[in-house]
C-alpha cells in the first residue's frame, strides 16, 4: 500500500498517469529512504513524474528511454546537471479534464464521415495482436500483460484497411472511472483523418461506459486535435527526453 506521505508529495497534480500509479492500476512508485519520504518518482510506461525534494539517488535508477516530468523547477535544475546532454528539454501540453464538454451529434458525424474503404471495430483479440506487432502501434496496448488483462480493464477502437491495422485509440494507462488515450496512425495513412475518428469513436464509448477519456498532449498538433474534439487546454508544462544512450 503506497503511503500518505508519498502521495501527498504529488498532491495538486492534476495527472492521469499519477492517479493510475497512486490508485495502484499501473506504474511503480520508488520513494526516497527517509522515514518520512521527502522525494517520489512514479515511473509508468514512458514517463517517469518527480516529486518532492530533488535527490539524485533517484534519477541514478532511471534507465533507457524515457520522459522525465519534474513537479517543480529545482528537479529541473538537477534534472539538467545530472544528466547533462542525454537529456533534451521539450513542452508538452496539459489538457483541462472537464465535465460534459463533448457534444455526442459532433464526434458521431466525425465517425460517420469514415471513407467506406476503412473498417471502424472495437479492440479484440486480433487487434490487440496486430498493435503488438508494429512500432507504431505498441502502444496502443504496451501498458496491458495480455489480451485477457486488456479486456478486463480497457476499451479501444481500431481502423483497418484490407484487414490490416492503420489507426487506433486505446488506453495508455487506466485509473478509477478514467483512462489515458492513447491514438496512434500508422505513418503512411496520416493526414486522412483517422486520428479524429478514432479519437471521436474512444470518447463516444468512454461516454457510454460513464469512463471520463482524459488527453495529455505531445506536442499542438495533438492539441489542435484534442480542441476538435471538444477539449480545452489548460498550460504547457516541461518534460525532459532522456536519451537511451
Amino acid at each position: 500500500m503506497i503511503n500518505n506521505e508519498a502521495k501527498g508529495l504529488f498532491d495538486g497534480w492534476d495527472e492521469a498517469l499519477i492517479w493510475s500509479c497512486l490508485q495502484g492500476h499501473m506504474g511503480t512508485l520508488l520513494v526516497s529512504p527517509d522515514d518520512t519520504p521527502k522525494s517520489a518518482m512514479i515511473d509508468i510506461g514512458d514517463f517517469c513524474f518527480l516529486a518532492g525534494e530533488p535527490n539524485t539517488h533517484i534519477l541514478g535508477s532511471i534507465t533507457g528511454f524515457k520522459l522525465l516530468v519534474p513537479k517543480d523547477a529545482p528537479w529541473e535544475l538537477v534534472i539538467e546537471d545530472f544528466f547533462g546532454k542525454k537529456v533534451k528539454k521539450i513542452l508538452r501540453y496539459a489538457i483541462k479534464k472537464e465535465a460534459d464538454v463533448f457534444h455526442v451529434a459532433t464526434l458521431t458525424s466525425y465517425v460517420t464521415a469514415l471513407d467506406d474503404c476503412y473498417e471502424l471495430r472495437l479492440f479484440d483479440q486480433t487487434i490487440f495482436q496486430l498493435a503488438q506487432k508494429e512500432s507504431w502501434s505498441m502502444d496502443l496496448c504496451s501498458q496491458f500483460r495480455d489480451f485477457s488483462d486488456y479486456q478486463n480493464r480497457a476499451i479501444g477502437v481500431a481502423i483497418l484497411h484490407d484487414e490490416k491495422l492503420v489507426a487506433g485509440a486505446s488506453p495508455y494507462a487506466t485509473y478509477d472511472n478514467g483512462i489515458e488515450i492513447e491514438i496512434d496512425t500508422k505513418p503512411e495513412y496520416r493526414q486522412k483523418g483517422l486520428a479524429t475518428v478514432c479519437g471521436a469513436k474512444l470518447i463516444l464509448e468512454c461516454l457510454k461506459r460513464n469512463i471520463y477519456p482524459s488527453w495529455d498532449a505531445h506536442d499542438l498538433r495533438s492539441v489542435r486535435l484534442a480542441e476538435k474534439l471538444g477539449y480545452h487546454l489548460s498550460h504547457p508544462y516541461v518534460t525532459y527526453e532522456l536519451s537511451e544512450e
